[in-house]
């Protein structure tokens, strides 16, 4: 008979070594048993998508803090906040909850991960909770340390973990009746994997704490952004991976006192205010929308039914507001979570938003000296209305305190009030008079919170498009484009401002141009140029349908300037594109070396041709030069909207793409959020003068 005993059952320390003792007739046997070592915890983020959870783990450097917080929390009773993925997100450790910072989104579970099984029909493996992962670390250190496998554990939930190795261990439903189950048996065993080392996850690589740059980007019409239909916030996530992955393989590093830091993207939504409760409009459209086709119905009511509210007097009012505060809102708190920022800002605009932006921007007012007009010291508030802060504050000063609880009733606040319409004044019940100063009242408030007090209607407002000279009179078009009522289809709404100077405003498929030529606009003046934006790139994709060009609004009718090509982010064109035009050149090459060759012998003599030139540049001369540099160069300067430069940028099109541009015309006004060839145009404007490398910038 043999005898089986273990010194000690107990969690050990990560050195411990542990002896395990066989005692058999005449002899004793010592074994030296594995040391045990505490597993390694990942911290994870419960992602859902199509209500199926979707386990995602943090950085490498997120689950650290979260680690090192939940450890010192352990001895302290109020709640830990830690801010984790850029300072996008909030991780309540005592909540297990993760929330957004900048944007509505339902928080997300938390967990502390360290055991996870997987299905033999799932894709990936999934966390266990908290609880069970610790009861699972203790039989399995038990194991370890008595170095006994094939036993099996019941968990509390009633199914049963066998322990077949440290690298084999299964769990069998509780419905199964023998180990391994039958054939027959219907339910199947899952796979346990200890540690995130042992599960095919990658852990994605933390972000640069240090920002140099802040892009706000507004989406187009419609609630999807892209061709898969994601929304503003997850095409924005990765138009920013894209650039953080670009910044590390195309900017030079540590170069003197040159760190690179990153960019961050923060989505800006104006379609969800739209169309939310607070206006009703949804509700109003469903009742006079046929029955018929619904799905295309509801699609078109969802996306072009935006462009329709963009002329319109009410929602043109409402959709620049919305875009404006947010815009404002995203500034002011991006500035209170990174208080050492000292970078700039910059916007970025899809389809209908970048027209909302270059509205914006062509009406936006500066003093003499270039300070933001509504950060003026002595800028004019209505002290009947604009010094009010408080929905109740404004009823009182007017004496419309007995409709206090009637908007109470509707959850209204000063915000919401803004928004309304005096016809949504009279549904909630609101008499006529009262209703009339209320209206008059959130006008003014509107001109003390934009800081301007704007001009009258007929008086001269903030610098058009270049269309007036001193006498205030247009010298290229009969139609003034600060004035949108006069015949042109276009409203009269108060701009209000932005709280900083954009360094530069990217316009994506865009119809900028189009909306222009149809309000009346033949032409720029080539002098005009945005208040306090000094760069503006119209960016689109050569099969786009929405996208329409600036510069021949610019340039002279006679002049035929194509746009610039943006190099593809691996330093080359795209090799069909490069096969195309080395035919090309072929072709020409051959016709030009014949015709030399024919006026050699018949007119010019030789000396003529070296000492005549056939071109000032040297092959080597031309290689020290990129070839975006090179062509900038060739052409001449267009107006001052992006001081000098070109404006028009064209994507180059995928191989697939050329064979069939209407088959991808839908697709190419959606592809920029995933373009790493417009993220890198971007950066490259960004970062100015830090040298590229592995491009042809």
């Amino acid at each position: 008979m043999s005898s089986h005993r273990v010194l000690k059952i107990s969690r050990p320390e990560r050195s411990s070594f542990y002896w395990s003792w066989r005692v058999v007739p005449h002899v004793l046997i010592m074994n030296v048993v594995e040391p045990y070592e505490p597993v390694q915890h990942h911290w994870f983020y419960n992602q859902q998508t199509d209500s199926k959870d979707s386990w995602q783990p943090f950085s490498r450097e997120d689950s650290q803090r979260l680690e090192e917080a939940y450890s010192r929390g352990k001895k302290e009773k109020d709640e830990v906040v830690v801010a984790t993925d850029g300072r996008r997100y909030d991780v309540r450790l005592r909540e297990r909850q993760r929330y957004s910072v900048y944007w509505e989104q339902k928080p997300a579970e938390v967990r502390r991960c360290s055991w996870f099984h997987k299905g033999n029909k799932d894709l990936n493996y999934t966390p266990y909770s908290e609880d069970l992962s610790d009861f699972l670390e203790d039989a399995y250190m038990i194991a370890m340390t008595l170095n006994e496998w094939k036993q099996n554990v019941e968990l509390p939930t009633g199914d049963t973990v066998i322990l077949h190795n440290p690298k084999l261990m299964m769990q069998y439903p509780s419905s199964c009746k023998e180990f391994p189950p039958s054939p027959n048996e219907r339910t199947q065993p899952r796979t346990l994997k200890r540690g995130t080392e042992n599960i095919p996850v990658e852990i994605p690589e933390g972000e640069p704490e240090m920002v140099d740059h802040l892009v706000f980007m507004v989406h187009g019409i419609g609630p999807a952004c892209d061709i898969r239909l994601r929304g503003i916030v997850q095409c924005v996530n990765e138009f920013r991976n894209a650039s953080n992955s670009l910044l590390k393989s195309h900017f030079r590093q540590s170069e003197g006192s040159c760190i690179i830091g990153r960019v961050e993207y923060l989505p800006v939504n104006w379609h969800k205010v739209l169309h939310g409760e607070t206006i009703g409009v949804d509700k109003d459209i469903e009742r006079i929308t046929l029955p018929s086709i619904s799905r295309l119905r509801q699609f078109s009511n969802d996306t072009v039914l935006d462009l329709f509210f963009y002329n319109s007097a009410t929602y043109c009012q409402t959709i620049v507001d919305t875009v404006a505060s947010e815009i404002n809102r995203l500034h002011s708190l991006f500035l209170q979570r990174h208080p050492d920022f000292t970078g700039h800002a910059s916007l970025v605009g899809h389809s209908l938003g970048s027209l909302i932006l270059f509205d914006l921007l062509t009406n936006q007012e500066t003093d003499a000296d270039g300070t933001p007009h509504e950060l003026r010291e002595d800028a004019h508030v209505d002290p009947g209305c604009g010094s009010y802060e408080s929905l109740e504050e404004v009823l009182k000063g007017h004496g419309l305190e007995e409709h206090l609880n009637t908007l109470h009733r509707e959850q209204m606040d000063m915000e919401s009030l803004m928004l309304c319409s005096e016809k949504d004044l009279k549904d909630i019940g609101i008499p006529l008079g009262p209703r009339k100063k209320m209206m008059n009242c959130v006008k003014k408030w509107k001109h003390s919170r934009s800081g301007s007090g704007h001009a009258a209607k007929n008086e001269t407002h903030s610098p058009s498009l270049g269309m007036r000279n001193e006498h205030h009179t247009p010298t290229t078009s009969a139609v003034d484009y600060q004035h949108f009522d006069v015949g042109i289809g276009q409203v009269s709404i108060d701009y209000p401002q932005l709280a900083f100077h954009p360094q530069a405003f990217f316009a994506m498929g865009s119809p900028i141009g189009m909306f222009l030529i149809v309000r009346g606009l033949k032409r720029i003046d080539p002098n005009y140029s945005f208040p306090t934006c000094k760069s503006f790139y119209n960016i689109f994709h050569p099969f786009d349908p929405v996208a329409y060009r600036i510069e021949p609004m610019i340039l002279p009718q006679d002049m035929d300037l194509p746009p610039m090509l943006i190099p593809h982010h691996k330093g080359r064109k795209r090799m069909h594109l490069e096969l195309k035009e080395g035919l090309t050149r072929v072709s020409s090459d051959l016709l030009g070396s014949l015709r030399m060759v024919w006026q050699s012998i018949s007119q010019v003599p030789a000396p003529a041709l070296a000492e005549g030139g056939i071109s000032s540049m040297t092959p080597t001369d031309e290689a020290e030069v990129s070839p975006m540099e090179q062509e900038e160069r060739n052409f001449p300067k267009v107006g001052t909207l992006n001081r000098g430069r070109r404006i028009d940028f064209v994507l180059q099109e995928t191989p697939i793409e050329s064979f069939n541009e209407y088959l991808f015309a839908i697709q190419s006004h959606l592809c920029y959020w995933e373009s790493e060839d417009t993220a890198l145009l971007v950066l490259r404007e960004i970062y100015g003068n830090i040298p590229a490398r592995n491009t042809n910038f």
